[in-house]
């Protein structure tokens, strides 16, 4: 067990930080990136180059109270087929900028509830994706999906389509705590969705499970984790609950009173940690779990593993091309973001552009603060050759950079000649860690509690 009294010194228990998928977080992105930027690094991607694309599907059935993702309530088909209509538009605009050759590494489908969409939706958006690129040999491609919102034919269509890894959102199997949060899905519609997933010849599954909701105590997350891992998922992403109701007002529902406490929810945190290696799973990072033989546990003991906006990631992809309202991509030379509201992508797109309204140009600290920190989030580890070699740094300057973030938490990190890492006792702390050194103003909205 941790020593909470001196993770609570060095902040864990009352900080807000961002959770790093990406530097600089996303609050910091600004106005001055445009569409003819966005375009002009797609046009500036090496030909016969491998690239990951993500395809955001915003609408949902039912909203849940807990999601903080930027998604829509609908009952009716319309607006999900004119928003296909829209998805088709843009991905022949991206086609028309993409140099030759170019495969996807990997494909992945979110949301909101990309499951909605019927079996011909699924298809017709699946042959526009190929009609841009290919899956390249070994690529992946995944889709969230929502044991709610599916059925054999709908699986059928997207193993068709080339699906090989599936991803399911459990949250907690508790029906009080399902009830609190607005996500009723029972332990049996789940496994039952599963063995149609794995009967469709999909045999990679990831799961989501949150600590840190209302009601949960260690007794009912040991029961959800035991129950998950009656499914023998490949991977578990064990998330902390955010709840930021200033920035996703649905979560005003939320029983706030009933949610833990900072030192309770490091034990929930704990106990479910603890199941998961007894289940003989790898740890990946602060929050993720694989079988030893998934290519995740595989990329890390290989020093390959990576961070992005979906959590931890194999792909070695330098580029992330994200479709849809409020999709995010990254360059080697920064980020940028799609308008968040439907309307307004819609009506950028069918005026025949692209919908960026947001961005962040990368400068050389950037590159350098944020291989840091991705370092930090995947490795618990940042080696000094590595950033010497590849960003020119001096030793002397990244001595003088490790020195004055160790002294921030009393010596306790190990900082040598080789470089910094984070002893065992004190990752709870990474994302703190992780903070120190990020030069940007932290005091904007959207950050989570650092447990």
């Amino acid at each position: 067990m941790f020593d909470k009294s001196q993770l609570a010194a060095f902040g864990l228990f009352d900080a807000r930080v961002p959770r790093y998928t990406s530097y600089p977080p996303s609050p910091q992105f600004g106005n001055a990136i445009t569409n003819a930027q966005h375009a002009e690094w797609i046009r500036g991607i090496p030909p016969g180059s491998a690239i990951s694309l993500y395809i955001h599907v915003p609408f949902c059935r039912r909203l849940c109270w807990f999601c903080a993702c930027r998604t829509q309530g609908t009952q009716s088909d319309a607006p999900v087929r004119a928003y296909l209509d829209v998805l088709k538009t843009e991905l022949a605009l991206l086609k028309r900028q993409l140099p030759e050759g170019i495969t996807l590494s990997r494909l992945h489908w979110g949301g909101g509830t990309p499951t909605l969409l019927s079996p011909g939706m699924i298809a017709d958006l699946a042959g526009a994706i190929h009609d841009v690129a290919p899956l390249g040999q070994g690529g992946e491609f995944s889709v969230e999906i929502d044991p709610n919102e599916i059925d054999r034919p709908r699986l059928d269509a997207l193993a068709a389509a080339g699906l090989n890894r599936a991803s399911i959102g459990v949250q907690d199997f508790d029906p009080e705590i399902q009830k609190s949060i607005g996500r009723m899905q029972s332990y049996e519609l789940t496994r039952d969705t599963v063995a149609m997933i794995r009967d469709c010849g999909i045999t990679s599954l990831n799961t989501d499970i949150l600590f840190g909701l209302p009601h949960q105590s260690r007794s009912k997350i040991t029961e959800s984790v035991q129950k998950l891992l009656s499914l023998n998922p490949d991977r578990v992403a064990l998330y902390g609950y955010a709840h930021v109701p200033w920035v996703a007002k649905r979560q005003q529902l939320i029983p706030a009173d009933a949610l833990p406490s900072p030192e309770e929810r490091l034990e929930l945190f704990e106990t479910a940690r603890k199941l998961f290696m007894w289940d003989n799973y790898a740890e990946i990072g602060i929050d993720h779990f694989a079988s030893f033989s998934d290519p995740l546990t595989i990329a890390q003991k290989t020093g390959r593993l990576r961070r992005n906006f979906q959590g931890y990631t194999d792909d070695q992809a330098d580029v992330l091309i994200g479709v849809g309202a409020s999709s995010i991509s990254r360059f080697p030379q920064g980020y940028t973001q799609n308008a968040p509201a439907t309307s307004a992508h819609a009506a950028r797109v069918r005026e025949g552009g692209f919908s960026t309204t947001r961005g962040h140009r990368f400068s050389d600290d950037d590159r350098l603060r944020g291989r840091v920190i991705e370092a930090l989030m995947c490795d618990f580890e940042v080696a000094s050759d590595e950033l010497c070699d590849r960003f020119g740094v001096t030793r002397d300057r990244l001595d003088a950079l490790f020195a004055q973030v160790n002294a921030k938490f009393d010596g306790h990190l190990s900082h040598g000649p080789e470089g910094l890492s984070i002893p065992q006792g004190l990752r709870p702390l990474t994302r703190v860690i992780a903070r120190a050194f990020d030069a940007y103003d932290l005091s904007k909205a959207g950050h989570s509690s650092a447990i």
